[in-house]
């Protein structure tokens, strides 16, 4: 059963990211570090039917641009890491974090809703005010550092960056009324808690 819910879930989301291509050419660098979003994508889309309520949108769209910061640590990752584990785990959580961008922008957009623009928060552009999110001098801390500084520093930052995201989608999972978003919200908590125990692990402090 839980194996049939799982591919269930995950054929939704591919089925949203498909007819969300759009989003996915868009989210590259708007010249300033933050990765931008056409807010105005030409094409249509489909998504799951369902009601959805204000905790949905407000969920979409404060994980997307919480998501856009996690890819953007993990890219840093990829030039600045030392340890291997490291950048195997930043190109996990781009891989995952990645569609679920899409399939939230694809929500937002046939709900008729705003997609936020880089990495700040539709309700008072500071993304900072998220529950786990770096500020400006924490990821220019993080920018300017290597090797093992940088791996020790990536893995406390992205835990709490998780725990964030985790307060962020039980929410979702209480308040929401979408059926798919309180389905990725379950999800991210589950992929999430795992991968804080494995950096707590790394890091040694488990």
């Amino acid at each position: 059963m839980k194996t049939t819910r799982s591919l269930h879930r995950r054929t939704a989301l591919a089925s949203a990211v498909a007819t969300s291509a759009l989003f996915l050419t868009g989210c590259g660098d708007n010249g300033n570090g933050s990765p931008a979003t056409s807010p105005n994508p030409t094409t249509s889309v489909s998504v799951p039917a369902g009601e959805h309520n204000q905790a949905d949108v407000d969920f979409a769209q404060g994980m997307i641009p919480h998501h856009r910061q996690a890819v953007m640590m993990a890219d840093m990752a990829e030039t600045r890491a030392s340890s291997s584990d490291v950048k195997e785990l930043a190109e996990k959580i781009k891989k995952a974090q990645e569609p679920e961008i899409a399939t939230m922008s694809a929500w937002l957009t046939a709900w008729g809703e705003e997609v936020p623009q880089g990495m700040d928060g539709m309700h008072d552009g500071h993304a900072s005010s998220m529950p786990g999110m770096m500020n400006d001098q924490q990821m220019n801390d993080m920018q300017g550092a290597s090797g093992k500084a940088f791996d020790t520093m990536f893995l406390t930052q992205m835990i709490k960056h998780h725990e964030g995201a985790i307060t962020m989608a039980e929410t979702e999972k209480e308040e929401g009324a979408y059926d798919p978003a309180k389905e990725l919200a379950d999800d991210i908590i589950t992929a999430q808690k795992a991968e804080i125990t494995h950096m707590r692990e790394m890091l040694g402090t488990n």
